[in-house]
């Protein structure tokens, strides 16, 4: 049966420290196969580093300068890493970048990607609005970490790793207020809107394309599902 899925492509995947073309080229790979199958994706990058150097800049120039500013800097980011991921599909992919991710386009070509939206939460909250708009019930968000630990493991040593997790316990994780450039799993906003429309999330490595190929295929993954 064919699918839309949604996907939250993290832009340390994107451009880590520079622009990941070896990634890019394995991860088009794996989408044109996907959707090959009568499968649709709509992928929704983020900023990642690029919008954080952006900002870090800002705030060094600016000490003052406002979150509502960050965001458009960190938006801005998404959308020429947005531009880079259309282009590398080509035809596959519609032909111009999603703004509004409450908007659902009418197209046979089987790729949409999208970008940063507004101020006031991140790309993963555009993504869990294309889900809404397209009928998804999942959001991948593919990111650098590849489970969701049951608290921060850089500062608790007996820090879990969850394979399945409720939308209660990610919450209290995540917390409830979006700050720009904040390293979260998942956007507090995103997470709440998702909750409350009965979505499903899976966050996994997205640099483990192998990984992503067995979601894909059904099959048995290294992930945390929040549901």
């Amino acid at each position: 049966m064919a699918k839309t899925l949604v996907m939250s492509l993290g832009g340390s995947l994107i451009a880590p420290d520079g622009l990941d073309i070896d990634f890019l080229k394995k991860f088009r790979t794996v989408i044109i196969n996907f959707v090959k199958k009568g499968n649709r994706v709509v992928l929704i990058t983020g900023g990642g580093n690029t919008s954080r150097t952006y900002q870090k800049a800002a705030k060094k120039i600016n000490p003052k300068i406002s979150s509502t500013d960050l965001d458009w800097i960190g938006i801005g980011a998404t959308r020429i890493n947005g531009e880079l991921v259309s282009g590398i599909f080509g035809d596959l992919a519609y032909e111009s970048i999603l703004f509004d991710p409450r908007k659902k386009i009418k197209t046979s070509r089987p790729i949409i990607v999208g970008a940063g939206y507004k101020p006031g939460s991140s790309s993963d909250k555009d993504a869990v609005l294309s889900a809404k708009a397209f009928g998804a019930k999942t959001v991948i968000n593919l990111s650098n970490i590849t489970y969701v630990y049951d608290k921060d493991p850089s500062k608790f040593k007996d820090a879990k790793p969850q394979e399945k997790m409720t939308w209660h316990e990610f919450k209290k994780l995540v917390g409830s207020k979006w700050v720009p450039g904040a390293h979260v799993p998942f956007d507090p906003i995103a997470t709440r809107l998702a909750e409350r429309w009965g979505m499903n999330l899976v966050v996994m490595k997205g640099s483990d394309l192998d990984n992503l190929k067995k979601y894909l295929a059904g099959q048995d993954f290294k992930g945390t599902v929040i549901l």
